[in-house]
């Protein structure tokens, strides 16, 4: 029988894998908080303009007040929310989650015992996700990282409870990007905060896009410290050094520049242009994940009494944005000098 799947967050990521998992012939339902976005996906389909191909797709689209009208429970749910919004979207779908369902943090962050939290240890499994969209008018989604090239995921069990079921969700993402299955994807994760606390929020503090900002004075050794940082803050939680992005372990082992390899492999399939989520947000002046990403690296290491300088900086540096004090700009790189020496 046909699983029923729901993508909580169907913003740009959300959409662009549903329509892949719906192209697929997969019963998808796509849930989203922004109203103008689920009207439009009503009234037209979904449009994902991609290098080269652009496809219109009929979806089955709702608002965040309609999952109160669900009679029939889901047997996956992929969640794409802000990893700061899990706790409560977690609970959200909770009623509507078959006994045996599986809440899938598809999210950048470390939001698993959040989801655990929510629906219980047997029905929740961690994510790494490395899909590049852009959703700025309702119902369009930019997406520069096609299904079959750019597109990857790793899946794997946090808990005993519910080892066995990776290839599961693994058959189910399959159709939106490569899949790895983790043997420590609490680790995978933290791998790829480390590469989100280089770039994510790091670029963004100077408004441009991923591949202009690296060639800004300062940016890559700023980004470099960030990942330092993220890389001691991972060993302090116990976190092994895994390989992401489709890197092989030998990969990992055999380089003494970790970081600069994460960084030119995630260059390596991002297209010119290319925004980060971070900066998206500033753009819509709209909450950003930095602190789940850049703070959760300085609160880590704060917390054993140990500096994170860069991580900081990023951090006061992106709630100055926030706050409407100032605008992301090149000139943020001199703001984050005075706060740490790059």
């Amino acid at each position: 029988m046909n699983k029923k799947i729901a993508i909580l967050g169907s913003g740009a990521n959300g959409t662009a894998i549903g329509v892949d998992l719906i192209r697929a012939g997969l019963d998808v339902t796509l849930i989203d908080q922004w109203p103008a976005h689920v009207e439009a996906l009503r009234a037209n389909g979904a449009r994902i303009e991609m290098p080269g191909e652009t496809i219109e797709q009929a979806v089955n689209a709702y608002h965040l007040c309609d999952v109160a009208t669900f009679t029939e429970p889901f047997d996956i749910v992929l969640m794409l929310f802000k990893a700061y919004d899990t706790p409560w979207a977690a609970r959200l779908i909770e009623p509507y989650m078959a006994e045996n369902g599986m809440l899938v943090g598809v999210q950048n962050g470390m939001s698993y015992e959040a989801m655990v939290d929510a629906v219980g240890v047997k029905r929740a499994m961690a994510c790494v996700i490395e899909v590049a969209s852009e959703l700025h008018e309702p119902g369009i989604v930019k997406r520069s990282s096609p299904p079959d090239g750019g597109s990857w995921f790793a899946i794997g069990s946090a808990d005993p409870a519910t080892a066995g079921r990776e290839q599961e969700i693994a058959d189910v993402l399959g159709h939106a990007g490569i899949v790895e299955i983790s043997d420590d994807i609490l680790a995978s994760k933290w791998m790829k905060l480390v590469s989100n606390a280089m770039t994510l929020a790091t670029t963004a503090l100077v408004g441009l896009p991923i591949d202009e900002a690296v060639e800004l004075p300062g940016m890559r050794d700023l980004m470099l410290k960030a990942g330092a940082e993220a890389l001691t803050a991972g060993e302090v939680r116990g976190h092994p050094i895994k390989p992401i992005y489709g890197l092989k372990p030998e990969d990992m082992r055999n380089t003494n520049q970790l970081l600069e390899l994460l960084h030119d492999k995630l260059m390596s399939f991002t297209r010119p242009g290319t925004l980060t989520t971070v900066l998206m947000d500033h753009l819509k002046d709209r909450q950003s994940e930095t602190g789940d990403v850049n703070g959760a690296v300085s609160e880590t290491l704060t917390g054993r009494g140990v500096t994170a300088p860069a991580n900081a900086a990023i951090v006061e540096i992106t709630e100055r944005i926030r706050r409407g004090e100032i605008k992301p700009s090149p000139k943020n790189l001199e703001l984050v000098s005075e706060l740490v020496s790059i």
